[in-house]
């Protein structure tokens, strides 16, 4: 019994420290921009190198917009090309073509996230986490010269918001649907829109996320008033952009692609990895189900907020872990009981249940 015990013991360090190094766990400690398109002409000067090195710079800023806000963009904006490639830790070359004497080339490029971390905190930037999601967006358009509402048909801004979605966005939106009753409503509280309470409109959608957005149109400035909920959390935002004319297609472009640059930087904002923040934690976890500890080594691995984590002792009955977590006590235990995973924090060394 006693050999049986130590036998189990052995296996179980053995496929712990297998999966810190399984394909999945390296994956777990990048950041792969996959589909990057480049191409060059075939001239007398072409050297592929030089078009590899260009997918690197095009991989490193689509990156970057994703993990930062666009006030630190500036910051990010002249680092050299060896920098770039020392915070690669591999590529592949997806696909090659050559169409009308151009080389076409479809690059996907791995970067080391400890790497990138440690670059933008020397840069004083926090980065966030790069988390997709979905928000409904009800746009709802006040033409205060002529005192009209518009929702739907003849809103340009229903009609062209999800024209194009670009690759470096985490937001994505639902538009609602035509409804008829929704639209009577809204005419109904026109003169109340900036107060009104849209939560039955939303709830019909299934969304935790939304944004209101109410364009006045005065002249040629737009003013917007967005009302954006996210997971219960309740904020207003006001824009205002001058010289647009709903008339002119690349004027109603320009303030969309504005607006959403807005929404994603709010997006981050509530994501922020505060590198600062060196948060140490103990774990002991029950071995006698090794499917558990298999699943709490793929979510540290999967959190940008875990910095590192270890096994650091074990025994005949538990294993024991320590990870560094940039944040607080209360956001590890809320993210891990969305997980399903709840924790006794009366002692140094917090328990799984």
């Amino acid at each position: 019994m006693h050999y049986q015990k130590h036998l189990y013991i052995f296996f179980l360090v053995l496929a712990l420290s297998l999966s810190f190094f399984s394909t999945t766990k390296v994956k777990a400690k990048a950041f792969f921009i996959d589909d990057i398109e480049i191409e060059e002409k075939l001239e007398n000067n072409f050297n592929k190198e030089k078009l590899i090195n260009k997918g690197f710079k095009k991989a490193f800023q689509e990156l970057m917009s994703k993990l930062v806000q666009s006030k630190d963009l500036i910051k990010v904006e002249n680092i050299k090309l060896n920098e770039i490639k020392s915070m690669i830790e591999t590529f592949t070359i997806k696909e090659e073509k050559f169409i009308n004497k151009t080389y076409n080339l479809n690059l996907g490029v791995l970067f080391n996230k400890k790497k990138i971390f440690n670059y933008l905190d020397r840069k004083k930037i926090f980065p966030s986490q790069i988390k997709d999601e979905s928000f409904l967006f009800i746009p709802i358009l006040l033409d205060q010269s002529n005192n009209d509402i518009l929702v739907y048909s003849s809103n340009p801004f229903y009609d062209r918001w999800k024209n194009e979605k670009r690759r470096d966005h985490l937001v994505s939106y639902v538009l609602p649907t035509e409804d008829l009753d929704d639209l009577r409503i809204i005419r109904k509280n026109q003169l109340e829109i900036e107060n009104f309470n849209f939560e039955k409109i939303i709830e019909k959608y299934s969304l935790s996320n939304s944004i209101i957005a109410i364009f006045f149109k005065n002249e040629n400035e737009i003013k917007v008033l967005s009302k954006i909920r996210i997971k219960g959390n309740k904020v207003i935002k006001s824009n205002s952009f001058k010289n647009i004319y709903l008339d002119n297609n690349e004027s109603i472009e320009k303030l969309i692609n504005e607006l959403k640059i807005t929404y994603e930087d709010f997006w981050k904002e509530n994501n922020l990895i505060n590198t600062s923040i060196k948060f140490p934690i103990l774990v002991k976890i029950n071995d006698k189900n090794f499917d558990i500890s298999l699943r709490f080594e793929k979510i540290l691995n999967e959190l940008d907020l875990v910095s590192s984590f270890s096994i650091i002792s074990f025994d005949k009955d538990n294993v024991f872990y320590e990870l560094i977590f940039n944040g607080t006590a209360k956001k590890f235990i809320d993210i891990m009981k969305e997980q399903e995973f709840n924790f006794d924090t009366q002692n140094k060394i917090w328990v799984l249940k």
